[in-house]
């Protein structure tokens, strides 16, 4: 079974690729919502967070977990991973993130190496992307804008709201400036705003779509890794569940909505 663990519902723009890429596997969809968003945290809470997440995944049986939330890749994913995992050479479950299969495509693409993230401010101060893309290529530069009021906006789905529309252009004000020609969506609810992100950076840049780059990298992941591949579970039809520490109706709304399919009521846990 494969696990997408994300801060709150901004996962689904993650998951939603990966049921078209990869849709014969199991899955538990796990949002934090009663404790989004992740951004504002500190670092050791939003550890903290994560490790919960991961030991509660484990126990329902997941053998690969993939950290949608780009907060929680850039601030816990190797610390999880140092803690729950082996090693590299572990063959039993897999915890992987974001930040590196969009740092990856986003270096191959780039004509002017010049490349912008926005993001939550957990996410833009750990500077995570700029480490990832750097180890790529150094003379890349990366300009980055955290962009803090939007989660809890597309949190409360008021993201199609003029007022949400017009606080993201003024993010992107001094982004627009820098005369990049690519611009990472460092977090999974950004995606909700997509054609808003592309309308406002004009067509001369290129904005990533983080779930379809992920799913791309994921089924690539899978067939590299055979070992890993033969864990996962293929039920008949395959499962899809989903879990929120939140309002399971309000996660069904939005998960049916964007999502484009029927779901059982989400399950409402305690991490």
């Amino acid at each position: 079974m494969i696990g997408i663990f994300d801060s709150g519902v901004g996962g689904l723009t993650v998951l939603k690729p990966i049921l078209k890429e990869l849709p014969d596997y199991d899955y538990i969809y796990l949002g934090d919502s009663a404790r989004s968003p992740y951004g504002p945290r500190s670092q050791e809470t939003i550890k903290k967070f994560s490790e919960e997440a991961v030991e509660y995944l484990f126990s329902r049986g997941v053998k690969v977990i993939i950290f949608a939330c780009n907060t929680a890749s850039s601030a816990a994913l190797r610390h999880v991973q140092k803690k729950y995992l082996k090693g590299s050479k572990e063959t039993d479950r897999k915890i992987l993130g974001v930040l590196i299969p969009l740092a990856e495509e986003v270096v191959k693409q780039t004509k002017t190496n010049r490349v912008g993230v926005v993001g939550t401010k957990a996410t833009i101060s750990s500077q995570s992307y700029d480490t990832e893309i750097h180890k790529l290529n150094q003379q890349t530069k990366v300009y980055s804008k955290a962009c803090p009021l939007l989660v809890p906006m597309i949190e409360e789905a008021w993201h199609t709201k003029p007022e949400a529309k017009s606080i993201l252009k003024k993010y992107l004000q001094s982004l627009k400036s820098t005369n990049i020609d690519t611009l990472i969506l460092g977090c999974t609810h950004y995606p909700f705003m997509y054609k808003d992100f592309e309308k406002y950076m004009g067509k001369k840049v290129k904005v990533f779509d983080t779930g379809k780059v992920v799913a791309a990298s994921l089924k690539d992941y899978l067939q590299r890794h055979p070992e890993i591949e033969q864990k996962l579970t293929h039920s008949k039809p395959p499962k899809r569940l989903f879990l929120t520490t939140d309002d399971p109706s309000q996660m069904k709304t939005f998960a049916e909505k964007h999502l484009g399919i029927k779901i059982k009521m989400p399950e409402k846990i305690v991490l």
